[in-house]
């Protein structure tokens, strides 16, 4: 399934540092990981879209990654009626080297 997380962040010194994590995929569960990302030019929200097999797994991610930094609020998209096309001038998400 497909879920999207509107965060609402609360102190982006703590945030952004700890949501590397969440982009990274360190501690998801299995089947979880982020496919989109995309913060407001000021900070003070995100927007991701996550593949994963349940909006519980997610909720519990970033709530447990994130702590009192930010609000999360996840749902399950009707995968049916969304549509995606990839916006022109995005990056594709970056590879860690390892």
């Amino acid at each position: 399934m497909y879920v999207v997380v509107q965060h609402k962040i609360l102190n982006p010194e703590m945030a952004f540092p700890r949501g590397q994590a969440l982009i990274d995929g360190t501690g998801a569960p299995d089947g979880t990981r982020v496919l989109q990302f995309y913060p407001h030019v000021d900070g003070s929200v995100v927007t991701c879209l996550w593949e994963t097999e349940s909006v519980a797994d997610v909720q519990g991610f970033a709530d447990t990654t994130l702590g009192d930094s930010s609000v999360n609020v996840c749902y399950e998209v009707d995968a049916e009626k969304a549509f995606a096309d990839r916006p022109a001038g995005l990056r594709p998400k970056s590879v860690p080297v390892t």
